[in-house]
């Protein structure tokens, strides 16, 4: 569901997010902001040379040929300008709506970069397994510094399927979903500045870019403070446990 944002839509915003596991925040950022982050997460990946590439083994299959993508933990450590990004009101205060809460709380970021023509895929998976909760109350935002059509692998998702709570994942390890088909996942195609968010219970994954671009976006994981790990797990994300709006009720910060 594709929502213009107003700060009077936040009811609707939470509605649609409520019935559908995500919603689609169109014009978040401008586009010259959208831009700006483009520019500053490649010159970043420049800069610290990473040659990690964090495909998935089970991604294999999605391709045929071999894939490749960039990424960089924590890239408000890097550069202010992703710290000024986590707080912005735009940002906060619908993740605050959708999770139903006042206070957010950090949990993890990645930036990630598909390169042209072969830019790795994401197989269909929660998010759950990789940091479950006691009370579910977890959401991703994905925000795209970049057109993200579906020829550049964007992100795909199975509205609803959220409501089914966690599943069981692949047990050797690889976290993705082999028994839902891929086709099943509605492809989300964005544009510079539009922001994707959706809860770590909806089933998401992305496409092969085949495009002659890089597709750029930013991962922001967030959580309600109140709602505490079910198993203390992903624990290696610096910040983690940051107030991003309101305050920690707990007193737990980065657990």
């Amino acid at each position: 569901m594709t929502i213009t944002p107003s700060r009077t839509d936040l009811p609707e915003l939470a509605a649609q997010y409520a019935e559908n596991g995500f919603v689609l925040v169109k014009g978040l950022l401008s586009k010259a902001e959208a831009a700006f982050y483009r520019e500053r997460s490649h010159q970043l990946l420049a800069q610290l040379n990473r040659d990690d590439d964090p495909t998935w083994q089970s991604a294999a299959g999605l391709s045929e040929g071999a894939t490749r993508l960039q990424h960089l933990h924590d890239a408000q450590f890097y550069d202010a300008a992703f710290s000024r990004l986590l707080v912005d009101p735009r940002f906060t205060d619908v993740a605050a709506a959708v999770l139903g809460v006042e206070n957010v709380q950090l949990h993890h970021t990645k930036l990630f970069v598909k390169p042209p023509e072969n830019g790795s895929p994401f197989p269909l998976h929660q998010d759950h397994p990789f940091f479950p909760h006691t009370e579910h109350r977890v959401g991703a935002a994905i925000f795209h510094f970049d057109d993200a059509p579906e020829e550049k692998g964007c992100v795909r998702v199975v509205p609803g399927s959220h409501l089914d709570g966690p599943r069981e994942h692949d047990p050797e390890g690889a976290f993705h979903l082999p028994d839902v088909p891929f086709e099943s996942a509605v492809p989300q195609p964005a544009e510079a500045g539009d922001v994707l968010f959706f809860t770590y219970l909806t089933v998401h994954g992305s496409g092969v870019n085949v495009s002659d671009e890089a597709r750029t976006t930013w991962l922001v994981q967030y959580r309600d403070p109140a709602d505490p790990p079910a198993v203390k797990t992903h624990d290696h994300s610096l910040g983690q446990g940051m107030m991003l709006r309101g305050v920690d009720p707990t007193g737990r910060s980065g657990v």
